[in-house]
């Protein structure tokens, strides 16, 4: 794993949105794992910023989103549909149809799931997929728990992920949906590059368990000691417990 430390939550959105463009320079048909919450808002700020000046196009990217809640859809200004669509999408042009986010409202759910995961695969998989990193080491909706699921998948959130989330639905956590669908972690494994965006001392214990510690479904985010190439870029707090 690269650990790539920045002086502050600014530096980190502005390497992040360094090496996406970088990427679209090299590959204007890049296929992106784009996350959501309140960490990759500075970099999206930051590609708009870019797309705006004609640095970068997304006219040809495609794009795949980590996770979305069952049982509301992209009307609901709580759903990450909604989301994208003002943080990313409409900033930076990207065409219709070119951003998937799983269908919330999916009559379905376990075919829904199913669905975006053949998406994935029509689209020749995932060539950078950048993700946060939650306080109790979800990654995506990958909850800690006895087993993870493989690929994309339906799953029941745990208290600290409605709590984390609480923000897009009035600040109350009763409020969150109860479940939602995610990318697994063979899923997330099988990108080409992953980036890893991390700030705040909040996620420093997490961030030291996840790269000292051992490969545990405990962690969901230990599984990225096994993948080949993981760029970690956290500021100076969310790196102090770090060996």
């Amino acid at each position: 794993m690269i650990i790539s430390l920045c002086d502050s939550p600014q530096d980190v959105a502005d390497l992040a949105a360094q090496r996406v463009a970088d990427l679209l320079l090299d590959t204007p048909r890049a296929v992106l794992g784009l996350p959501t919450g309140r960490t990759p808002i500075a970099m999206y700020d930051e590609l708009a910023a870019r797309a705006s000046a004609g640095e970068i196009d997304f006219s040809q990217v495609t794009s795949f989103n980590l996770d979305e809640f069952v049982g509301i859809g992209e009307s609901h200004p709580g759903s990450y549909r909604a989301y994208m669509k003002q943080h990313l999408f409409d900033r930076v042009g990207l065409p219709a149809g070119q951003g998937h986010v799983l269908d919330g409202l999916a009559a379905d759910a376990d075919a829904e799931c199913a669905r975006f995961e053949a998406a994935i695969e029509a689209a020749g998989g995932i060539d950078l997929m950048i993700l946060g990193l939650g306080a109790n080491g979800h990654i995506g909706f990958n909850e800690p728990d006895a087993a993870l699921q493989a690929r994309t998948h339906r799953v029941t959130l745990l208290e600290p992920s409605r709590k984390a989330n609480a923000d897009f639905f009035d600040g109350d956590p009763a409020k969150v949906p109860a479940e939602a669908m995610t990318m697994g972690m063979g899923t997330i494994l099988k990108s080409r590059r992953i980036m890893l965006l991390v700030t705040g001392s909040g996620k420093a214990a997490t961030v030291a368990a996840m790269i000292n510690g051992p490969v545990t479904t405990q962690m969901p985010a230990s599984f990225l000691q096994l993948h080949g190439h993981v760029e970690l870029i956290c500021d100076s707090e969310a790196a102090a417990q770090i060996r």
